[in-house]
């Protein structure tokens, strides 16, 4: 049965029970990372009823494309959150990084919890056991379909080579191994940590060789916006320095209006009040970059508590953190791409993108 509090079930005792449907992707990675959020839930509430529905994305079916010709901003997300609209799901559990940095309508970022590591990792393969990147032979190709890893990685390592390689986690570590392609491949460290696979970790990519991701390595649940009661519930999950850090990161792209079509990387560290954000953007080769490096002041204030109208940033509702420290980490954002644009970013980025159009 359904009412206004959302949807119920009669136990044995004839005591209604709250079902919350948990939406995800049905890799086995975003199962792992659904259940971790599911049993995080089920701590806080144990009364719920936590029920996953696993469906595919346009983002697991296309296989040959590269991700970045696609051409599709929510390729990992438009599914689960036509399920969200349609009232199928109640919540979607992501990876922040899928997520594109502006929401449609009626949707909010309600969690986003303690970030994993957000840095990539190399896998070698068996052959080239013990070594790392700088002493692989030369030619050797690293496969990866981010744009981002890769325009870092040819500047910063000529003698290697670059190739696509699609499919989730399971996948390329099979065509790494079974076949001769590759010498190895980067992924996200997180991936494999979740997946249980670090022993695989040959390297971890210092920001020096290869800064990450916006939002890579943090888990993101998504809701409906006017869902109060679920957005309260898991709002519990919210990671303070991490949401911090990835409104700085996510507010630096959109101000950039880049995506995974362009090579754009971020690090940021919270040191006591302090916020640094790193950010850069590249030519698909990597020879042609800005980056800089900002900073705010993180001070919490002591405000009343807000509606959620109030307390949203870039696609984020979180009511339970200094609102203070929410604008700052937005503006730092804000201010760090407005500083790239202003040195030229845009031609950087508008020549990668027609660049990647044309491959």
């Amino acid at each position: 049965m359904e009412n206004g509090m959302g949807l119920y079930i009669e136990d044995g005792n004839g005591k209604a029970v709250r079902i919350i449907r948990m939406g995800t992707r049905k890799s086995q990675l975003a199962r792992i990372q659904t259940d971790y959020v599911r049993d995080k839930l089920k701590e806080l509430y144990p009364d719920v009823e936590l029920q996953i529905v696993a469906m595919s994305t346009i983002g697991d079916k296309i296989l040959d494309t590269a991700l970045s010709k696609i051409g599709e901003k929510s390729l990992f997300t438009k599914e689960l959150e036509n399920a969200l609209e349609k009232n199928e799901v109640d919540i979607v559990v992501h990876s922040l990084k899928d997520l594109p940095t502006t929401l449609p309508p009626g949707f909010t970022v309600g969690a986003i919890l303690e970030r994993e590591s957000p840095f990539d990792a190399v896998v070698l393969h068996p052959k080239h056991a013990g070594l790392s990147l700088d002493v692989l032979p030369e030619r050797s190709v690293i496969g990866t379909s981010s744009l981002r890893r890769a325009a870092q990685l040819k500047k910063r390592f000529p003698h290697l080579e670059f190739a696509d390689i699609r499919g989730n986690l399971n996948t390329r570590l099979k065509k790494l191994d079974e076949k001769d392609d590759f010498a190895a491949i980067i992924l996200a460290a997180a991936g494999l940590k979740r997946m249980g696979w670090e022993s695989r970790t040959s390297q971890i990519l210092d920001p020096s060789d290869c800064m990450y991701a916006v939002g890579q390595g943090a888990l993101a649940v998504e809701v409906r916006a006017k869902d109060t009661d679920i957005l309260n519930m898991v709002s519990i999950l919210h990671h303070h320095d991490t949401v911090l850090r990835c409104i700085a990161e996510r507010a630096f792209l959109r101000q950039l209006e880049g995506g995974c079509s362009v090579p754009v990387a971020v690090n940021t560290e919270l040191k006591g009040t302090l916020l640094y954000l790193t950010g850069a953007v590249y030519s698909l080769d990597g020879s042609d970059s800005l980056k800089e490096t900002m900073q705010a002041s993180i001070v919490p204030d002591n405000e009343v508590v807000r509606s959620s109208d109030d307390c949203a940033h870039v696609g984020v509702t979180a009511c339970n953190i200094s609102e203070s420290a929410l604008a700052s980490a937005e503006k730092l954002g804000v201010d760090l791409a407005t500083l790239l644009l202003s040195k030229g970013a845009k031609n950087i980025l508008d020549t990668a993108r027609q660049l990647n159009d044309a491959r």
